[in-house]
């Protein structure tokens, strides 16, 4: 693996409208864009957290109040790895992965956890277009690796079972 340094199972909740007395105000699942970026060589692109040693994943983030999930897409993309919209086109998206957070997960307090749209997309640009010195840095190093080589370790306990679908949905592959 060459890395560049830069410096679900679906969940169903309750549709009860009476909040559990215990548990405060009712919680539902932040809405979520994620991004697998595909060269024309079929390596896709994942990003090492900032937070978190060794922990690797894809780019993604929330969407907001009446945002749409690819207009969040490209928002969160610039956000979190500076790559402009230009450099990569839509190829299949697919929705409705859903993990629920952690118990210690700071969001944990706002929501159950994410429900998630993934894009695939195909870049089109070169590897300087990716720049992780952002506002609010969430990367330090990213990495280009055929599908067949991701590693299940990488990702939290909590979000294994989203990436295991994804990667059977997207490449007809068993990762788990």
């Amino acid at each position: 693996m060459i890395c560049f340094l830069s410096f679900s199972v679906t969940l169903s909740v309750s549709n009860s409208s009476k909040p559990n007395q215990n548990q405060g105000p009712k919680r539902e699942f932040r809405k979520n864009a994620a991004l697998i970026l595909e060269r024309k060589d079929n390596k896709i692109l994942i990003c090492e957290r900032a937070d978190c040693e060794e922990a690797w994943q894809f780019p993604q983030g929330g969407v907001d109040k009446g945002e749409e999930p690819i207009d969040a897409l490209y928002r969160e993309v610039e956000e979190e790895i500076g790559l402009s919209p230009k450099y990569y086109k839509v190829i299949e998206y697919r929705e409705g992965y859903r993990y629920r957070f952690d118990r210690r997960h700071p969001k944990m307090k706002h929501f159950l956890g994410q429900e998630q749209t993934y894009f695939r997309c195909r870049f089109t640009g070169k590897n300087k277009d990716i720049d992780l010195n952002v506002t609010k840095p969430e990367f330090v190093s990213f990495c280009w690796i055929k599908p067949e080589k991701f590693n299940l370790e990488w990702v939290p306990d909590f979000k294994r079972k989203v990436y295991v679908e994804v990667f059977r949905d997207f490449f007809d592959l068993d990762i788990s």
